[in-house]
């Protein structure tokens, strides 16, 4: 008996440091790809790929930081997420209420996410929505936090956010919605595609949406006060 139970204990410890060890190289991977996307635009992100099974074509061009219109960046970062020039990556105060209202309705309502762990699901997870996901998001986020400056963790999210149905990018939602270059964009235009993005898929087939109208204008309200990177 006692060698069996050692037998035992020693397989456990063995698939315990095999777990940790598939752990920590699954980090590995994605820091490096961190790494490698501070300087090299990704071709595909994690999300692009799995939109690609649903629809025929998928539309997207990056563009340079500088041919992005400054009123989309304020308006997104109006809409999406005020602190951005000021939390690590994650907003504890945000994340606190949506742990709030999550418990109060029993399952995963509201994210808190911040640009950062948005663009950290963008480029690496699947939209399935856990909190075993929203750790791995933390994890990524803080590792986007610490190689990218806030500039390009905006210039990559502005880029390869979604924008409706196979639509992906700056470039490609200012062409959509107003047949226009993304660095041509009013700040109408802007609020009214950083009002969009909470569903864009869904204002895209109706945009005329009172509620997608009324956050255009909250999101035109807050433009003024924020500092873009």
């Amino acid at each position: 008996m006692p060698r069996k139970r050692l037998s035992f204990a020693a397989l456990l410890l063995y698939l315990s440091l095999a777990f940790v060890g598939g752990l920590l190289l699954l980090q590995l991977f994605y820091f490096v790809q961190i790494l490698w996307f501070r300087v090299v635009d990704p071709t595909q992100t994690a999300f692009m790929a799995e939109q690609a099974k649903q629809v025929a074509v998928i539309r997207h061009q990056a563009v340079a930081y500088e041919k992005i219109s400054v009123q989309l960046k304020r308006a997104v970062m109006a809409a999406e997420d005020q602190r951005f020039d000021k939390h690590d990556g994650i907003d504890w105060d945000a994340i606190e209420k949506a742990w709030m209202l999550n418990r109060e309705k029993g399952r995963v309502m509201r994210g808190g996410s911040t640009i950062t762990q948005q663009l950290a699901k963008n480029l690496f997870l699947s939209g399935e929505r856990s909190y075993l996901r929203k750790a791995q998001e933390a994890l990524i986020t803080l590792m986007i936090e610490a190689v990218m400056d806030k500039q390009r963790i905006l210039h990559l999210y502005l880029n390869y956010a979604e924008w409706g149905l196979g639509v992906f990018g700056a470039q490609e939602a200012a062409r959509h919605y107003f047949g226009v270059q993304a660095s041509q964009l009013t700040a109408y235009q802007a609020a009214r595609l950083a009002a969009m993005l909470p569903r864009p898929r869904h204002y895209d087939k109706h945009r005329d949406s009172a509620f997608l109208a009324s956050r255009t204008e909250f999101v035109l309200r807050w433009m003024p006060q924020m500092q873009v990177p």
